[in-house]
């Protein structure tokens, strides 16, 4: 079964089909204005982020609404009776005097929002009050419930025990979750640049299937996109080369191993590091080869990434690589998840409960109390966007992880992509260096390279980060 659900494509927002070996049929379509990704893109800017970029954020922002509020009860009442009438099958037809973006630049109709919801926009960077967070939860409920009855429907009408997802809907993780957690499929699989990129691999195949009229292969269950790794990969000559540039300085390691195990000492202590390997990721997450890491067990460590490292809103939480063998030790699932596009709860007997009051206490007093022994990677509704990484297809950061669990029993670290707040993630060695020296991280790896902070020259750069993406 095929559930595509997005913004808008060519007219299609929404489309359930069929795959059978190198054919789709479709099935079902809904057209623009209609539209589940629009939406949740109209509560995105209401909530004071970037639309097309911020949805991610309003995700993030959800688990902090109150799921027993009145207020929450009544911003979900009037969603589903302003806003959008949700047919049994999914599909969705929107109020469109609520909205502006199909006649003119703008999401929504503002003044018959204030007049509905009985507050204003918010101002991008301003505070985050309660009831943004709760306006949050109240759209990411509804979404789940369109696209659980969508899958529900490809099920029925389609028979068929998997299902693949796409469309930038499908990178709302935290229903991708829900949807495995139903039980309507055996497995679901999300293409990792489920969004707009994933144009470029859809026409690739569509000129292998189509126009050649290639059979599709199958690849015994394994992952046929050998964990998105489809990027440029540099050099040890132009690691080399960006060092002299820089006239940085970098010890070398002619045994991973040694490397390794000093790196895994380095996070056990507190420190941050940039881990700049191999070919660079295709998708929206950074899986290991252009990420930043640390220590899962530390309170300290979602605070210090988002402040000091990346420097964006400190809500937003960080997700895990664990070992794929030890998922299961950790998390409440059965299966790996390479491509970081599953929330899913933290074991139960890793959790600490809340106190009677938590969710009348502020913002960042709720994020940073402690909720399980993996404190840096335990969204605030005990949830975590989980990447397990196979030492079959990325073998030296699995190695990593693994000397990590020798030194403190835990294969579970933080990672998030090596980039800052407003910039791509780094793709070359010198932009990783650039971003590594412009924040407050301690320690970065290229190669078989080990930086050290503290041991830098000072740093004066005004290099612009466009120059620098090609390939040797």
């Amino acid at each position: 079964a095929i559930v595509t659900v997005d913004g808008v494509g060519e007219w299609a927002t929404t489309t359930l089909g069929k795959g059978c070996g190198k054919d789709i049929e479709i099935i079902e379509e809904l057209r623009f204005p209609h539209s589940i990704g629009l939406l949740y893109s109209a509560f995105t800017y209401y909530t004071g982020f970037r639309v097309n970029s911020g949805e991610y954020k309003l995700m993030g922002l959800a688990p902090y609404g109150n799921a027993n509020s009145q207020q929450t009860a009544d911003f979900k009442e009037k969603i589903l009776r302003e806003l959008v009438d949700i047919r049994d099958d999914g599909s969705v037809l929107l109020n469109m005097n609520y909205f502006a973006y199909a006649t003119g630049l703008n999401m929504v109709n503002e003044s018959k929002w204030i007049q509905l919801f009985g507050l204003p926009p918010r101002q991008p960077e301003s505070e985050i009050s309660q009831p943004y967070m709760d306006m949050a939860l109240a759209i990411q409920q509804v979404t789940e419930e369109i696209v659980l009855r969508l899958c529900r429907t490809a099920k029925e009408k389609t028979q068929s025990k998997y299902l693949v997802l796409a469309g930038g809907v499908a990178l709302n993780s935290v229903a991708n979750g829900k949807i495995l957690k139903s039980g309507l499929f055996e497995d679901i699989w999300i293409q990792p640049a489920a969004g707009d990129a994933g144009g470029a691999l859809g026409a690739a195949y569509a000129v292998w299937h189509i126009h050649q009229g290639n059979e599709r292969q199958r690849h015994s269950g394994r992952d046929a996109m050998k964990g998105s790794f489809l990027g440029p990969e540099y050099s040890e000559r132009r690691i080399v080369k960006a060092i002299n540039k820089y006239d940085a300085k970098a010890r070398h390691y002619e045994d991973f191993a040694e490397l390794i195990r000093e790196v895994a000492r380095i996070m056990d202590e507190g420190n941050v590091v940039g881990w700049f390997e191999g070919w660079m990721e295709y998708g929206t997450r950074a899986l290991g080869n252009r990420s930043i890491l640390g220590d899962a067990r530390n309170p300290e460590m979602q605070k210090k990434m988002n402040l000091k490292i990346k420097y964006r809103e400190g809500f937003r939480p960080f997700a895990p690589t664990v070992l794929e063998e030890d998922v299961q030790a950790h998390f409440d699932l059965d299966r790996p998840s390479p491509y970081m596009l599953l929330v899913i709860p933290v074991r139960s007997n890793k959790q600490i409960p809340v106190p009677t009051d938590y969710n009348s206490w502020p913002l960042y007093d709720r994020l940073y109390f402690k909720r399980s022994d993996l404190p840096a990677i335990t969204h605030i509704d005990y949830s975590a966007r989980i990447q397990s990484v196979s030492g079959e297809v990325n073998p030296r950061y699995w190695e990593l992880i693994q000397e990590f669990k020798k030194r403190t029993g835990y294969g579970v670290i933080v990672n998030t992509s090596f980039n800052v707040r407003g910039e791509p993630i780094v793709c070359t060695p010198e932009d990783a260096y650039r971003c590594f020296m412009r924040t407050e991280m301690d320690y970065l790896v290229m190669g078989n390279h080990l930086f050290d902070k503290k041991e830098q020259p000072a740093f004066k750069d005004t290099a612009d980060w466009r120059s620098e993406f090609k390939l040797d």
